[in-house]
């Protein structure tokens, strides 16, 4: 698979599979292209050339079985907590939505506006109206980048967590080698389009906050190649 922005190219003859369930990461330095895998995978952009397939169906579009989350949570901020969870408004919607809240353990700021939110309850609402729908694949571009250190460190294994009971097929892009790490069952370097490293995460699951001399071992070998 390859993309080009004009003369510009920005991912040149990627092979990748991801299998179903598993928790992929992907660094690399500002600009080497991962975000746009992540656009490509999503159905937001179209390749240059090659293809993306989920199971048996080319991706040509976004999929109502594939959800993003941002590095912002992209919360409507006339709508209350629990209305913007269950924006789609499908049936049984709020009961949905009320679960799915619990789930992040939000449970009790159902009502709440989101101006009152810090940042991380902002993207737990954001990961919350994820799974409503119960994707099959959760994309997520730097969904904690804009969070403060001790934040971030509560989120990870709250995505572990929800990604483990779930079981959906996750893509996590990330400037951070310990975040893909703590996280990941692999991780993907990308550097100047191309794929310099996929390294499986053989770590123990639920995975420990702090250092751990593996962890520390596979980060070092990541950073060599970013």
């Amino acid at each position: 698979l390859s993309k080009s922005f004009g003369d510009r190219s920005v991912l040149s003859d990627l092979d990748l599979v991801i299998p179903a369930g598993q928790l992929l990461a992907i660094v690399g330095r500002s600009g080497c292209g991962k975000s746009t895998l992540l656009r490509v995978i999503a159905g937001l952009d179209r390749p240059t050339s090659g293809t993306i397939a989920i199971g048996d169906a080319e991706v040509q579009s976004l999929q109502p079985n594939v959800r993003l989350l941002f590095q912002d949570a992209r919360l409507l901020p006339w709508h209350r907590v629990l209305s913007n969870v269950g924006i789609a408004r499908t049936k049984g919607w709020r009961e949905t939505a009320a679960a799915a809240l619990a789930d992040v353990g939000l449970a009790d700021r159902w009502n709440d506006w989101p101006a009152v939110l810090s940042g991380g309850q902002a993207q737990r609402v954001a990961l919350a109206r994820a799974l409503v729908s119960r994707p099959g694949v959760l994309l997520l571009d730097e969904p904690f980048g804009a969070l403060d250190a001790l934040t971030r460190m509560e989120m990870h294994p709250l995505l572990e967590r929800i990604w483990r009971e779930h079981g959906f097929t996750t893509v996590l892009i990330t400037h951070d080698v310990a975040e893909a790490v703590a996280l990941a069952d692999r991780v993907l370097v990308i550097r100047d389009g191309g794929i310099t490293l996929d390294l499986p995460v053989d770590l123990p699951r639920p995975r420990r906050q702090g250092a751990d001399t593996a962890a520390v071992a596979l980060q070092a070998r990541i950073l060599e190649e970013v």
